[in-house]
């Protein structure tokens, strides 16, 4: 900074040379007259002798509010002691971008500073080092962090209003991700087509204006049905509930698995009455994807390869991964809007909403090359998490 930039430090003045009668021009004695980094008048001088213009990067360098920073929106103004006004007098820099450059160090500056009394000397600010980028994308850039810290504080101003962004950003997230706009594809994965053939010698492919959009090259259309056994449990007597034994899931409690990966269950089966299930009928087997079917329906858990439970006939699918399937790309797309969609338009009639099996079976979905789909969930994973550290910081 030192090599382009006018710095100036403030000078205080007693009592009798400033008043609140808006005589002169405004006085302005440190942090206290700033708020969102712009200045807040309550004094004035008639005898100015250090003078920032408009457009000045002002920097409280003293006092409880060192490190705060403002640009002079005001126009001329006399600055105290605990403030310094940085200028750039050659044209080379856009102040608004010399603001950028101070704001985004002036942790690391603060740091270096010493002295019982928080202090910035002139040396610190003068030595920091400045990228130079041109005119025109300076002012580029102060555009789009203006853009963005706007965005920032409307949505910090409503943090209900915060979470909805946060709940329509993974929505659009998985939108990307069905459509093959996610990650980047590779010619080299083995085609989606020859896995569904090995499933099924005699598939074959939808015709591309039968198709709801447009996927890449290598993905194919097909249905749940094809992919996954889908069955529901036989059904348990309510008088067979019991208050130990092994877990019983209704569609409530898979719901809660969805979401929490837990659940606190007071419903339980006898083991004996769980293994005579088990010879009757399959029970739920790791990577299976179990489906809540009423009330709340389309909410998904993949079992874990030490989850040991029955669940309730007709509220819960079981989607039997007996394809060797990537049960966590088929979950993501179960809850993408284009399937939840497709859930709710087929249960419209109904008293309450119900997935049937041979509904379940018809669902249409994008599938893409299996090496994909575990790019594609190592994407998600990782942007849920940061949207999901931030909602947690409002919680």
């Amino acid at each position: 900074m030192d090599d382009l930039l006018l710095l100036l430090s403030g000078q205080d003045f007693p009592p009798q040379k400033y008043n609140s009668d808006s005589i002169g021009i405004p006085y302005i004695i440190g942090a206290s007259n700033i708020e969102n980094e712009k200045l807040y008048v309550n004094r004035w001088t008639d005898v100015p002798s250090v003078i920032s213009l408009l457009n000045d990067v002002l920097v409280v360098c003293k006092g409880a509010g060192v490190g705060k920073i403002a640009m002079n929106n005001v126009g001329e103004v006399h600055i105290a002691r605990q403030i310094q006004a940085v200028r750039d007098e050659t044209g080379i820099l856009d102040n608004h971008y010399i603001k950028i450059c101070i704001a985004s160090n002036i942790a690391d500056i603060i740091s270096r500073a010493n002295g019982l009394i928080p202090g910035l000397k002139r040396e610190l600010l003068l030595s920091l080092l400045i990228p130079i980028a041109p005119l025109s994308e300076q002012k580029s850039i102060v555009n789009e962090v203006e853009r963005w810290f706007t965005l920032i504080d409307e949505l910090e101003s409503n943090e209900g209003g915060l979470l909805k962004a946060i709940d329509k950003a993974k929505s659009k997230i998985l939108d990307l991700a069905i459509h093959g706009k996610l990650v980047p594809q590779d010619p080299n994965d083995e085609p989606a087509i020859d896995l569904l053939k090995r499933i099924n010698p005699d598939f074959e492919a939808c015709d591309e204006e039968d198709c709801p959009y447009t996927i890449p090259q290598n993905w194919e259309w097909t249905s749940l049905g094809i992919l996954y056994n889908i069955v529901s449990a036989k059904r348990v007597l309510k008088s067979d509930w019991k208050h130990k034994g092994i877990p019983f899931y209704r569609a409530r409690e898979i719901v809660k698995l969805a979401s929490e990966g837990q659940v606190d269950n007071e419903l339980f089966i006898s083991k004996s009455h769980y293994e005579e299930m088990k010879t009757i009928y399959s029970v739920p087997n790791p990577s299976d994807i179990m489906m809540s079917a009423v009330g709340t329906i389309g909410k998904t858990y993949i079992v874990k390869e030490n989850d040991v439970f029955y669940y309730k006939d007709a509220s819960v699918l079981c989607l039997q991964n007996n394809n060797n399937m990537y049960s966590e790309f088929i979950s993501i797309v179960l809850s993408s809007q284009f399937l939840q969609h497709q859930m709710f338009e087929q249960s419209k009639g109904t008293t309450v909403d119900t997935i049937t099996i041979e509904k379940a079976k018809s669902y249409i979905l994008p599938l893409p090359p299996i090496q994909e789909q575990l790019r594609i969930v190592a994407k998600i994973e990782e942007l849920f998490a940061v949207l999901d550290s931030i909602k947690e910081s409002l919680e």
